[in-house]
């Protein structure tokens, strides 16, 4: 493909990139189909709605990060990213359907029951969220009745449960519609009236998202293991939100100027990408590092028994190597100056930061969710291509909806244009 100076440029969804992602969806339904229909073990089908639950959250929380990035960049009146808010503001379109599907598979892990031997008799538990949704753990003089879970049913309960994540999810969604709108319709007509709007419901976004996020991570992923409690999970989960989102963002740039667009975007706009995924995954590392030697130095059961069980041969590597992926490396790749206005080496590092991420959800759920779980199988290895597919496929099909692929009346787009540091 040629190279594309102008800044009317449209971006058109085709060729491999839109083939593959196809193909990977097929891939991931038919994982799917696997899980559920030819592996009919009641294992098999747990690590078909685990691996579901943990990339629906992801997809969900990639494309809230979008909306996120939006907001605190029109907050702290950026101008550096002006030129580059088309990639989040696809995200942000995307987020209605990410949320979607992650409301449809808590669903329908919540609701399907199955049988399970534990202590010596049989109870009947669904797949996702067992810890408090089973029957009778908040019944006094039930046999199940456990009074740690009757304490927290004001929050752990089907009602709220599904109340509070529909309208999380849609205040996002709403939000992030908005800034796109605006963004549009400042494409359109010009002047600062739509930027001051983006600018007011992107304070508003702000106060209700620091607020509701760490609860919506309680909610979606904490509670699957219910006897235990952190409150710095909610800051921990935020933290992997937002720099994978960044590594999305970086690395979609970087694609999309390998394919000759966005040409106005130099090593400048790439350090300053890479200086944000340098120093959230920074921030990350302080907030893992923080919670587990809080709980460690306590030495208190029911807080240990969330590292004990991910101390358990088959997850003990996997602990270590989610460190390893999520502060070592960026913080080898990406420490000098040079490092981070390297396109390659950025790109390599969002790859990994990735990958360390998808590490760092599974070891939040499948302990918490799969009983004896020894290796990875087909069902996570399928289901995860299904929905890299997905996010492809969704992502630059809203990015091909917008009618340039840089804002241009956007009243910063000059210095962004000009951005040198």
């Amino acid at each position: 493909m040629g190279t594309h100076n102008s800044i009317d440029e449209r971006f058109e969804f085709s060729g491999k990139v839109k083939t593959w992602s196809l193909i990977a969806i097929v891939i991931g339904i038919l994982g799917i189909v696997y899980g559920f229909l030819i592996d009919k073990s009641e294992a098999g089908i747990q690590r078909t709605f685990s691996s579901l639950l943990l990339m629906s959250y992801y997809f969900a929380c990639v494309t809230m990060a979008g909306v996120f990035f939006c907001a605190y960049q029109y907050m702290a009146q950026a101008g550096w990213s002006a030129s580059i808010l088309r990639v989040p503001h696809a995200l942000a379109k995307v987020l209605p359907i990410a949320g979607l599907i992650l409301i449809v598979v808590a669903t329908a892990g919540l609701l399907t029951n199955h049988e399970i031997v534990e202590g010596g008799k049989t109870e009947t538990a669904p797949y996702l969220y067992a810890h408090w949704a089973a029957h009778g753990l908040t019944t006094p003089g039930s046999e199940n009745y456990d009074p740690i879970i009757a304490g927290k049913s004001g929050f752990l309960n089907i009602p709220t449960f599904f109340v509070f994540m529909v309208v999380v999810l849609g205040l996002y969604s709403w939000f992030g519609s908005l800034l796109v709108k605006y963004s549009n319709n400042e494409d359109e007509l010009g002047g600062m009236f739509n930027y001051n709007k983006s600018f007011k419901m992107s304070a508003i976004f702000l106060v209700i998202f620091g607020f509701t996020f760490p609860i919506f991570a309680f909610d979606a992923v904490m509670s699957l293991d219910a006897h235990w409690f952190s409150t710095m999970f909610g800051w921990y989960n935020l933290a992997a939100m937002h720099v994978s989102g960044l590594a999305v963002i970086a690395l979609i740039v970087i694609v999309l100027r390998k394919q000759g667009y966005m040409q106005w975007v130099r090593e400048d706009h790439l350090h300053n990408l890479g200086q944000l995924i340098f120093g959230f995954s920074i921030f990350w590392t302080y907030v893992w590092f923080s919670q587990f030697f809080l709980i460690w130095y306590a030495n208190m059961p029911e807080e240990t028994i969330y590292f004990y069980k991910r101390w358990e041969p088959e997850y003990k590597f996997w602990f270590w190597i989610n460190l390893v992926l999520n502060f070592l490396s960026p913080l080898l790749l990406l420490m000098s100056r040079d490092a981070k206005r390297l396109t390659s080496r950025l790109a390599f590092t969002c790859v990994v930061i990735l990958i360390g991420h998808w590490l760092d959800y599974y070891l939040m759920i499948m302990p918490g969710t799969v009983g004896e779980h020894r290796a990875l199988g087909v069902q996570e290895i399928t289901i995860t291509i299904g929905f890299v597919g997905l996010f492809v496929f969704l992502t630059f099909r809203a990015l091909a909806g917008f009618k340039s692929l840089i804002p241009k009346k956007h009243p910063f787009i000059e210095e962004s244009l000009h951005h040198h540091i």
